[in-house]
């Protein structure tokens, strides 16, 4: 699944000139997550499909770092331009409920910005990231990769930075 475009959270609250909080549980604000970067993974793929050592194996593929969701929302918050606000302790907000109705509000911001036409259910996928942003995932090791032969690697601050500048480069978010 892809978190990216559901990130677009953020340019709504700026639309409505709201803060950007964290919709999430402190487990999952204070604890080390991970992801994976889409090219990495295509990267990982093509790996496997023709390098020998990884012929009938399984592997994780993660960015081979970890970062924390308190410095990653900052990150977005500045990207998108909107007033950073963490995490509440008490407040948990979901984003299946926070986003229930703004879809008139995510219709307002592509017209006025001239971008390409999209739903907001099919930018944001709610329900997964109310999973990734509720509890302390477990974290990926890339040990298996990295004996096998496989080294790439991404930081995840860059990648998030850069696949939010492609979306808004391709006119999917402001």
């Amino acid at each position: 699944m892809n978190l990216v475009g559901t990130l677009c959270v953020a340019a709504i609250c700026k639309h409505e000139g709201i803060v950007l909080r964290f919709p999430g549980r402190k487990a999952a604000w204070d604890g080390y997550s991970d992801c994976s970067d889409a090219d990495l993974i295509a990267e990982h793929q093509i790996w496997g499909a023709v390098d020998p050592y990884a012929k009938n194996e399984a592997f994780n593929v993660s960015n081979g770092d970890v970062f924390k969701w308190k410095n990653f929302w900052k990150v977005l918050a500045e990207q998108f331009g909107v007033e950073y606000g963490g995490y509440e302790e008490g407040q948990t907000l979901t984003l299946q409920e926070l986003m229930r109705d703004k879809g008139s509000v995510w219709d307002e911001i592509v017209r006025e910005n001239g971008l390409t036409p999209t739903k907001l259910e099919d930018v944001g996928i709610w329900w997964f990231a109310d999973i990734i942003l509720g509890n302390q995932c477990p974290l990926d090791s890339m040990n298996k990769s990295k004996e096998h032969g496989f080294l790439g690697f991404r930081n995840s601050k860059n990648s998030l930075i850069s696949w939010i500048d492609k979306a808004k480069a391709y006119k999917i978010v402001p």
